[in-house]
């Protein structure tokens, strides 16, 4: 290796880590929560610890069984800790994509080299899909961390030469990994892990690495950490286990009953789109895992089936959504980091030349869009012109990014290393950057701005709070309440069918309610969707605007009219 490397430099290290973490833990609470997933497991683990109750989980204060419980618990503790915000809503997503990024280095060194380590978490680090989802308050970056443990412990526990009490301890990562993926996110969190492991030792032929699974202990520890929450749900809620597991799992996956079909091809421009920077040495990363050939436990393999398989089990599912391939990048970036580590400069001035082009064709975009945007909405067109500095930014950082690594690149193995950093910094960057400049639209999908003229109105904790056709799923978070829904059940229907007493099924009844408020004196406060309020308007319902947007519009009653 050779001695001038910023690899063989513990000062160069700490510096990139410590100028990353800053970024990554800044941009946590650099923007508003947007709708939908961030404003709900906001809202249900805001739930959680004004309520008390860590078994059944509630969506504004109806049942809601979807999920399992860990990402609302870990929301609730953090909130218990550090209070509301935003950072605070999105901490446990971050933490978990560092600690892939963390498992990916380890486990990179570990099997094959240290520079393979490093090299592997600047790729996921760097990759703007997890990077990206690594700032989201979803499910999908918690299940991905967990089932990342599980990949790394399994990796680890089975290379070439270890002993059995890393082995062992190893295995027990992978499955305590499993047991969290499922409580984060249902039973693909060990289905997965399992097709994967069953689809290698046919591959292979490895039929002796089943022995290797300490499958007693593995199994005692999965079912001592997942067991006692379904167990305390099952008797609180007897509907729970039906409808989590044959409505939320088989249901799902065989039919498009949650309206989240596509496409076989669906996942296809989101990996090229979620990879950047690496898009150029995506297919060889791949192609290295195909190859892999070693006598014993072949790492690589395993890596391409775990990002093969869980690829196309999403594509063939019936529910798709862009998250859910998430738990492929770490495979992808170790194996990316394998080609990098074992080739020339080649590789790397390829993926330098076609970051140049993402920023071309993004720049072509621009221009395209910025011609018709006479055509545009007047309100998108205010949003589309605010956000066009950021993507000049984006645009620059990509095109200047790429043609300094393509410069590095051209000298030597030193400067092989340094176009990588270079690659994985303007990769980060051009990410966070296109994320920072979305806060105007997150703003407006959340309909933040309009929480000081709520609040005005909700003088009480117990003023009458209604959704008219549409669920506002951040706005609640922020206000610290629920509202009563009206007309539109939208996810909560099951909960709704339990609890009907929760909800206003029909308009006129609201409508009734909202007089009576108005003839008690009553101040009463609704969210409207658009058309709705159009209709109201032709009546005499007793209302004044409050605030309006083509999402949607904010009334209160009359009798603070003259407040």
């Amino acid at each position: 290796m050779n001695k001038t490397s910023p690899y063989d430099s513990p000062r160069i290290l700490w510096v990139l880590t410590i100028a990353f973490l800053l970024i990554w833990f800044y941009m946590l609470g650099a923007r508003t929560l947007v709708p939908t997933d961030e404003g709900r497991y906001a809202q249900m683990g805001r739930e959680m610890l004004a309520s008390g109750d860590w078994i059944t989980l509630r969506l504004n204060g109806i049942k809601y069984f979807e999920k399992p419980p860990l990402q609302n618990w870990m929301n609730a503790l953090t909130f218990a800790v550090f209070g509301l915000g935003d950072w605070q809503a999105r901490l446990w997503t971050g933490l978990n994509g560092l600690l892939g990024v963390a498992a990916v280095a380890y486990t990179g060194n570990k099997i094959f080299n240290r520079r393979t380590g490093i090299i592997a978490a600047m790729v996921l680090g760097s990759s703007f899909w997890w990077a990206g989802m690594g700032h989201v308050n979803s499910l999908d970056m918690g299940l991905s961390g967990m089932m990342t443990l599980a990949l790394c412990g399994l990796l680890v526990a089975q290379m070439a030469g270890v002993n059995s009490k890393t082995e062992r301890n190893a295995m027990l990562v992978c499955w305590a990994g499993m047991a969290l993926a499922t409580m984060s996110k249902g039973l693909i969190g060990f289905v997965l892990p399992g097709g994967v492991l069953v689809i290698y030792t046919v591959v292979t032929r490895d039929w002796g690495l089943w022995k290797r699974l300490h499958m007693g202990k593995g199994l005692i520890l999965f079912f001592a950490i997942t067991a006692p929450w379904f167990i305390l749900i099952a008797i609180k809620n007897p509907e729970h286990p039906h409808f989590f597991f044959i409505h939320e799992h088989f249901q799902r996956f065989t039919s498009t009953v949650h309206k989240r079909g596509g496409p076989w091809h669906y996942f296809i421009p989101l990996l090229i789109i979620g990879i950047v920077p690496w898009i150029g040495v995506l297919l060889q990363g791949l192609w290295s895992g195909v190859k892999d050939n070693p006598p014993g436990f072949q790492p690589r393999k395993m890596l391409f089936i775990w990002a093969a398989f869980l690829f196309f089990f999403f594509s063939i599912s019936g529910s798709k959504l862009p998250g859910y391939i998430l738990p492929i990048f770490p495979a992808l970036a170790l194996l990316i980091a394998c080609h990098l580590e074992q080739n020339d400069s080649r590789p790397v001035k390829v993926a330098g030349i076609l970051l140049i082009l993402v920023g071309i064709a993004g720049a072509i975009g621009l221009a395209v869009y910025l011609i018709k945007l006479d055509s545009v909405d007047t309100f998108d067109r205010t949003l589309a012109i605010g956000y066009t500095p950021w993507i000049v930014g984006i645009i620059t950082l990509a095109i200047v990014g790429g043609l300094l690594t393509w410069l590095l690149a051209r000298k030597g193995t030193t400067g092989k290393d340094w176009a990588i950093i270079c690659l994985a910094a303007s990769g980060y960057l051009v990410g966070q950057v296109a994320f920072l400049g979305h806060n105007p639209w997150g703003k407006y999908i959340a309909g933040s701005e309009y929480l000081p003229a709520i609040k005005a109105e909700l003088t009480s904790p117990t003023t009458p709070f209604y959704a008219v056709g549409r669920y506002e799923q951040a706005l609640p978070f922020y206000l610290e309440r629920t509202v009563t829904l009206v007309e539109f059940p939208d996810e909560m229907q099951f909960g709704l069918h339990q609890q009907p007493e929760l909800w206003i099924p029909k308009r006129e009844d609201f409508i009734a309610k909202w007089q009576a408020h108005q003839d008690k004196g009553e101040t009463a406060v609704a969210i409207l969707r658009n058309d709705i309020y159009e209709d109201l308007k032709k009546t005499d319902f007793p209302m004044r605007l409050i605030a309006k947007d083509p999402r949607r519009v904010i009334v209160a009653n009359l009798v603070n009219k003259n407040k």
